[in-house]
């Protein structure tokens, strides 16, 4: 009996903030795969080693975390005013369907560098010793994302000591800015709260009714107080992500957040939209202890946020959904801005499982609606590995 090689495909394994995933670029997939399509989605389900009934991922790239079971695909821009196209593919770790309904914001830290890396920003834009200025059209939500990458003697700089809660070791500082982050095609017919509120009553059957501020910014997100649901908000992995109970809690929350947001047009839709909308709650400063055993004082943060991604609860704090938490935070009279005390703020630094996180936003008001220009935070990159990834033909 004959067998068919593997197929070799050149790919990158980078760390982006908190997460990491496998690069590529969209001229080295397979031809059946550069299109949107079954083609593609199946080739990036083989690479991550999904759909996996174990949960492990073992068969493949994924690290059976909603962190590390991400793709992303680049090419050349083929708009005038930016350098690089920017595709997210969330992979299910149990499930056969890659999401492509939302952009992921730690990895678009490590957009710039494989960009310069990989030839796909024009030389002429590159210093060779200084910050290069890597303009990216996240294609998912249809964004603009402006990335400072350090490069010095003409190549993007790794290493550095820059620190960040949930990465071990420093790195180069990334800073990344998300304009005018507010989501236009979706929902609320282009309006950052698809509601029109700052805070809606949202009845969650066998829960009740629940302050709620949805908003569409960085990446859609369900904010609800912590203390309506019996958390403190100081909570760590374990505390939700071996309850089943607390897990299907969240995920009935998120399915009539996302009915409610206009994401979805029946409830049964939830279950193919896993990566959107995010479901986080919050809570006003209290010391805890992070999951690395560093202390976290009152006085470090401005209020306490957990978030779930893929159904379980984060280890750290996704980049999108700190662009969300940022652009929340500067609006009075969310459920962001009040517990961080209320009033207006041009950043706040929030606590999350892993540690600490600083996350500013402009705010404007028009008219009665608010309007945000950008949300800025720093992160940071690194290539793991590059060659080639093989996938059964």
């Amino acid at each position: 009996m004959s067998h068919k090689p593997q197929i070799k495909i050149p790919a990158t394994y980078m760390r982006g903030g908190t997460s990491k995933g496998v690069f590529f670029r969209l001229q080295d997939l397979p031809e059946a795969a550069q299109q949107p399509g079954a083609a593609r989605d199946q080739l990036l389900l083989r690479v991550i080693g999904s759909p996996d009934p174990y949960g492990k991922q073992i068969d493949g790239m994924g690290g059976a975390t909603s962190s590390t079971s991400k793709t992303v695909i680049l090419s050349k821009s083929t708009r005038t005013d930016h350098d690089v196209d920017y595709l997210f593919g969330q992979v299910s770790i149990d499930k056969a369907f890659v999401d492509w309904s939302g952009n992921c914001g730690n990895l678009s830290a490590a957009v710039g560098a494989f960009a310069i890396s990989g030839g796909l920003v024009d030389p002429a834009r590159v210093p060779q010793n200084g910050v290069a200025v890597v303009r990216v059209w996240q294609a998912n939500i249809g964004k603009t994302i402006i990335a400072h990458i350090p490069i010095t003697n003409g190549e993007v700089q790794e290493t550095g000591d820059f620190e960040l809660d949930g990465v071990t070791f420093p790195a180069a500082e990334v800073q990344l800015e998300f304009m005018d982050p507010a989501a236009e095609e979706e929902g609320g017919g282009g309006s950052m709260f698809p509601t029109g509120q700052l805070v809606d009553d949202l009845e969650v059957p066998g829960v009740g009714t629940l302050k709620a501020t949805m908003i569409n910014a960085g990446i859609p997100t369900i904010f609800i107080n912590a203390d309506a649901i019996g958390y403190t908000g100081t909570e760590l992995q374990e505390a939700i992500n071996g309850d089943a109970k607390a897990l299907a809690l969240f995920e009935t929350i998120r399915a009539h957040g996302a009915l409610r947001m206009g994401l979805i047009k029946d409830l049964n839709e939830a279950a193919t939209r896993q990566h959107t909308p995010k479901v986080a709650f919050v809570a006003p400063p209290k010391a805890y202890t992070s999951s690395s055993g560093k202390q976290v004082a009152v006085g470090d943060i401005d209020l306490l946020v957990r978030a779930l991604s893929m159904g379980k609860l984060h280890h750290a704090m996704m980049g999108t959904a700190a662009v969300a938490i940022g652009t929340a935070a500067a609006i009075p009279g969310t459920l962001v801005n009040l517990a961080a005390g209320g009033g207006e703020r041009a950043a706040v630094r929030f606590g999350h499982p892993s540690g600490t996180l600083r996350v500013g936003a402009e705010a404007v008001q028009k008219n009665g609606e608010w309007s945000v220009t950008k949300a800025v935070m720093s992160r940071s990159a690194r290539v793991l590995m590059e060659g080639w990834v093989r996938v059964p033909a």
